[in-house]
Order: structure tokens, then C-alpha cells, then sequence
């Protein structure tokens, strides 16, 4: 989307900015039923709805679909605004037109979810609209579960589920050079071990040695057995073992010491 021009046949190079007395005059106007001024008002706040759809350009939806979805949000936000609070119009804004976008997303997810569970984040996201103008703020997730009686956690769940799926490759860093992704951020604790260099450079001095020294080091460290155990299964003497022992691991600090310098 960066660097177009126009989008869903709108001009964005050429929007006019409205004053904040302009907007106030604007609005109240508005709200008497006046077409002309919503229609100036829908024309000055394109720029909000452009600034608000960059949020999303990373989903693969198209910039003209989102657009119009985010004057429809702009509509209604426009519609349900109080001059008289003392709360500006894009603070009031911005969560109208991002939620109109979230649930057009949500609505044309590739990820299904239980009707029950989209008909909770439904009601979340008309709660969340309405404490935003009631408060002035984004509300907490204590605020909406108050509001609803609703556990938070259900809450939670809810809004997870509608979230459109981010890519691994996503950007979100850049400082120039190449971006930081989000599998850049991401490891796994699980099926990766954090000393891996130093058990590769083990295992391949391990294969260095003879069958001998591999077999003690094998028991004594492995199997866990003692010196004099692994004397009677190999036949040899418990002084033959030790220094073999010792021969074998003095060979593995010699070789483990040349990899790491």
C-alpha cells in the first residue's frame, strides 16, 4: 500500500485536513441532521482511515476492500459522537474504524471459530466501543468483564480467536537495513537444545577416539557405572581404566580447545 496514490478511487495525495475548530463546528452541525457537513467531515478524516488500514496492510486483504470497510467504521463513528464530551474525534475514531476492520477480518477469516465464541467477541468489541466513548479510553480488560459479567479469561479466549493469524515473516523491526520478523523473535525451548555447538564439537572429539575409550566413556558417564564395574566387563584392571579414562577426556579437551579457537 505504501506509495499509492489512489485508493477505491480516492485521490489521497489531495485530502483536505480539517482545524479542530472546524471539526468541532462540523460535528455539531452534523449531529442536526446536516448532510453537507457530514459529507465534509467524512472527507476530512480520509487521512484517519488511510493512517488506521496501514495496521492491517500485512493480512493480504486489499487496501481498496479495507479502505471501504474503514469509512464504513468512520460512518458510524461520525453518527455516534458527542461533541460535547471533552474527548477528541480521533481519539473516539480510531477504535470505530479499526473495529469495523477486525470484524470484516473476523468475518473473513480462513480460521473458524464456534458460533457461541464469535457471538462473545461480538459483544466484547460493541462493549469495548461503547466504554470508549463513554470513558474517553480504551477500556481494561477489567472494565469489559465488569460490564459483561463475563470471567476475563472468556473475554480473552474470545478476542484470540477472532485475531487474524499473523505470519512468521511479518515484519516488526526495521531500523534501514534487513527486518527484524517474527520468526526472528521466535525459539523453540522444547525441541532445541541451548548448548547445541558445544555437544556437536563433543560428539565429533568422541569420534576421535578409540574403541576402548569410547566404550568407558560411554559407561562411566552414560550407564553411570563405577571404574571398578566397568573393569570387570571389559576384563582389564581398574588402574587400566582410569588412565584411560583420563587419556580419553584429556583428548576431548584437546580437541574440544582447537574447534573453539
Amino acid at each position: 500500500m505504501q506509495g499509492k496514490v489512489e485508493i477505491s478511487g480516492v485521490n489521497t495525495a489531495k485530502l483536505h485536513l480539517l482545524t479542530a475548530a472546524e471539526m468541532d463546528a462540523l460535528l455539531r452541525r452534523s449531529r442536526l441532521g446536516d448532510t453537507d457537513a457530514r459529507n465534509r467531515l467524512i472527507e476530512g478524516n480520509l487521512r484517519l482511515v488511510l493512517s488506521v488500514i496501514q495496521r492491517f496492510d500485512r493480512r493480504g486483504e486489499s487496501p481498496d476492500d479495507l479502505f471501504q470497510v474503514g469509512c464504513v467504521g468512520l460512518l458510524k463513528a461520525i453518527a455516534n459522537f458527542d461533541p460535547d464530551k471533552n474527548v477528541r474525534f480521533s481519539t473516539y475514531g480510531v477504535p470505530m474504524i479499526a473495529g469495523e476492520i477486525r470484524r470484516y477480518l473476523r468475518d473473513n477469516s480462513p480460521i473458524r471459530v464456534s458460533r457461541s465464541l464469535r457471538d462473545v467477541a461480538y459483544r466484547v468489541l460493541q462493549c469495548r466501543e461503547a466504554l470508549t466513548l463513554k470513558l474517553g479510553r480504551d477500556p481494561s480488560l477489567r472494565e469489559i468483564s465488569s460490564a459483561l459479567e463475563l470471567p476475563e479469561k472468556d473475554i480473552s479466549a474470545a478476542l484470540d480467536a477472532i485475531s487474524a493469524p499473523v505470519s512468521l515473516y511479518d515484519p516488526v523491526f526495521t531500523d534501514g537495513g534487513d527486518p527484524l520478523t517474527v520468526m526472528d523473535q521466535v525459539s523453540d525451548t522444547r525441541h532445541t537444545e541451548p548448548n547445541w555447538m558445544e555437544h556437536i564439537t563433543l560428539r565429533e572429539g568422541f569420534r576421535h577416539l578409540g574403541d576402548r575409550e569410547k566404550q568407558i566413556l560411554y559407561a562411566r558417564f552414560y550407564d553411570g557405572q563405577t571404574q571398578m564395574d566397568v573393569a570387570k566387563t571389559m576384563h582389564i584392571s581398574q588402574a587400566q581404566v582410569s588412565r584411560l579414562e583420563k587419556g580419553a577426556i584429556c583428548e576431548l579437551r584437546k580437541y574440544v580447545s582447537v574447534q573453539v579457537s
